[in-house]
């Protein structure tokens, strides 16, 4: 495996125990641990670091200690607002294209767990992830996934994302944005994409309020 690799895959790693709360915010990365972890060198793990605070995922202080940076409730709810207003334009632009394979594979996945589906954070956090690429996809946006990936990836790292735990209200609010777009109804699959955050904003505050 070359250098390049290695430095790849630790940068994966460690980017998704971070992302999946395994290395919690405000965590001090220590280099001689980290590389014993993943088994090589401190030369490919600098690499993967330097990768990380490039993508403020973690930050250096005048010390040199590296940090796992926190993204706060104000920040989350900027993302908030930024895709509420990117997605419900997507979702009204996919109506107007129609349905395709991958939202009818999503569709089916939601309604099971509008049945009651269980599932674990990690498991619904993909599908969610489906959901909202295939109404990229279908809207024909071909810049839009990269934009989403990258606020996905920063939101997770708030932890008052991880304490959802009830996923059929957000089924059904996908649900309700698929079938708007299945009737080739553009300003119904804007509005019940602009709900749907509208709700997340809510839960997320209201988690807070606890």
């Amino acid at each position: 495996m070359t250098t390049e690799t290695l430095a790849q895959s630790a940068y994966r790693r460690i980017k998704q125990d971070i992302l999946e709360g395994r290395i919690t915010p405000e965590t001090a990365l220590s280099e001689r641990e980290l590389a014993e972890a993943l088994g090589i060198s401190r030369t490919p793990l600098r690499s993967a670091l330097s990768r990380l605070e490039r993508e403020a995922v973690i930050s250096r202080l005048g010390n040199g200690v590296l940090l796992v940076r926190a993204v706060s409730v104000e920040q989350l709810m900027e993302i908030v607002q930024l895709r509420q207003n990117l997605e419900a334009a997507a979702a009204a632009r996919a109506a107007g294209y129609g349905m395709t394979p991958e939202l009818e594979a999503v569709r089916q996945v939601m309604a099971d767990y509008v049945e009651g589906r269980d599932a674990a954070f990690d498991e619904f956090w993909a599908e969610d992830d489906r959901f909202h690429m295939a109404v990229a996809h279908a809207a024909r946006l071909s810049i839009l996934p990269a934009i989403l990936a990258e606020q996905r990836a920063i939101a997770r790292r708030c932890t008052i994302t991880r304490t959802h735990d009830c996923f059929a209200d957000q089924a059904r609010e996908h649900l309700a944005v698929i079938e708007a777009i299945a009737a080739r109804a553009p300003e119904a699959a804007s509005a019940a994409m602009a709900a749907h955050f509208e709700n997340v904003r809510a839960r997320f505050l209201g988690w807070l309020a606890r």
